[in-house]
């Protein structure tokens, strides 16, 4: 963050200072007193749980500079702070006014389904090779998180690259009055959340908020392989520029190829030249990521082949996202249980299968939350999904997720086998029956499932055992993160 005094830190939040307002926030603006450092601001929010005023004096004392806070504190000794009426809307005040301070900047926004966080990361290594980026860890894409990676920002930052979910209409909107994106991109609009949203079509109109934020002179980039995305092209007035498969995309992908290990190849055509990708990520389902991420590299200015360069060495960035692990006897976990929707999870399996030829394939998935009234039968598809891409078993985990295991025995053709299981504990003792050398296991359910726990135990099981020797690696996967 960039240096503020308490006058203007009170200034920009519409809060009255307590204390010296001299004192001057050098450090990082925290939310957790436990990540204070020297010359941090901690945010006292108030949570269901916890109440960051009790807090407090402990971030003071650990070398806060200050508290932002929505009553004075019990001890005026302790600090200085500034009170504000709403910590939360203040938080993001501060990180607009922060934003404004940095004309520099160029923000890039990412939102979608699925594959936000994995796209997200993808621009951010990207464009990071033209200058310093800033991005957020895992998925920061909500009313906190967003304004504490705008707030990480300082005068060297040149690209800020965002992610931005949504749970209803205007949280985008909400989000983009906090950051204007100069890009824009809006990768899908899938069924993720759609218990939340009524239907696909409000889906649209709440991701569609994004494109609406960029300016004239700004940059929409849209899939141009998803009727919803691509009929945004009148919201903004910003320049459009498409992304896909689709032969009129403006950035495409030609001659797709997967290796043994299911990482793609391609080659990036563009207007101003084509230029060879190779991916580190797993799947086919990474490729239209890829071509955002190098659609939105672009509109920032980079050249083609700095762009498939960069895309070619970008690392995974964020857990649990089709992490793929080796144990020391040869099974393969793929960790992909940070989230799940119907459309990341059928990529997941299709990724499953497709590394698992000769090998023998499990999928241990749960719960796809947030579904609505489609629940049911979403999951249910999940099932027949698994049985007719021939994985030779599925565990299923939890009572609310057992609509699979329903589909599945619907496929007549199916010869694998269906396990259901209550929680974690029993999915680990499923697999722990059943796995053989050279197996592979992919591991997938929304996050209040939980099922990191599954790929943590299984590759525990033997890696422990061993010394911990397993040879690991990761890619980025279709999360269907909010």
């Amino acid at each position: 963050m960039i240096p503020l005094p308490l006058s203007a830190i009170a200034e920009i939040t519409g809060g009255t200072p307590h204390g010296d307002p001299g004192t001057t926030v050098r450090g990082p603006v925290v939310v957790d007193s436990r990540a204070v450092e020297p010359g941090a601001l901690f945010a006292a929010l108030k949570g269901e749980r916890s109440d960051g005023h009790d807090f407090a004096a402990a971030a003071l004392a650990a070398g806060a500079a200050a508290v932002l806070a929505q009553r004075p504190l019990d001890d005026p000794a302790a600090g200085p702070c500034v009170v504000v009426d709403d910590v939360q809307a203040a938080l993001g005040r501060l990180a607009r006014g922060v934003l404004e301070r940095l004309p520099d900047v160029t923000v890039i926004a990412v939102t979608g389904s699925a594959g936000k966080t994995s796209t997200k990361d993808l621009i951010a290594q990207v464009v990071g090779r033209a200058g310093p980026t800033v991005w957020p860890p895992g998925s920061f894409n909500n009313e906190i998180g967003l304004p504490l990676t705008v707030l990480r920002a300082d005068p060297s930052t040149r690209h800020l690259v965002l992610e931005m979910g949504a749970r209803g209409i205007g949280h985008i909107a909400y989000l983009t009055g906090i950051a204007r994106p100069d890009v824009g991109v809006v990768l899908n609009v899938g069924t993720a959340h759609v218990g939340e949203f009524g239907s696909r079509e409000n889906i649209a109109r709440a991701k569609g908020e994004i494109v609406e934020a960029v300016p004239a002179g700004g940059t929409a980039v849209l899939n141009a392989d998803d009727p919803l995305v691509s009929a945004m092209a009148p919201r903004t007035a910003g320049t459009v520029v498409t992304f896909g498969r689709s032969p009129g995309a403006t950035v495409r992908a030609a001659g797709e190829t997967l290796d043994e290990r299911g990482r793609a190849a391609f080659t990036l055509v563009t207007p101003e030249g084509s230029a060879p990708v190779s991916l580190r990520l797993y799947g086919a389902h990474a490729v239209p990521n890829a071509l955002a991420a190098a659609a939105a590299a672009r509109a920032a200015g980079l050249p083609v082949g700095e762009v498939a360069a960069a895309l070619s060495e970008a690392a995974p960035a964020s857990r649990w996202r089709m992490e793929v692990t080796e144990r020391d006897d040869g099974v393969t976990v793929v960790n992909d249980a940070y989230n799940a929707n119907p459309d990341s999870t059928r990529a997941a399996v299709d990724v499953l299968a497709h590394m698992a030829r000769g090998r023998r394939a499990f999928a241990v998935l749960g719960e796809m939350a947030e579904l609505g009234d489609s629940s049911r039968a979403e999951h249910a598809k999940i099932g027949q999904h698994v049985a007719r891409s021939g994985i030779d078993g599925l565990v299923v985990v939890g009572a609310n997720a057992a609509a699979m295991a329903e589909g599945a025995g619907q496929v007549a053709s199916w010869t694998g086998e269906c396990v259901q299981v209550d929680d974690v504990g029993a999915a680990v003792t499923a697999l722990s029956e059943r796995l053989r050398p050279r197996d592979v296991v992919l591991v997938k359910g929304s996050r209040v499932a939980g099922l990191e726990r599954v790929a943590e135990a299984v590759l525990a099981d033997r890696a422990g055992a061993a010394g911990g020797t397993g040879r690991a690696g990761a890619a980025g996967g279709a999360e269907g993160g909010r």
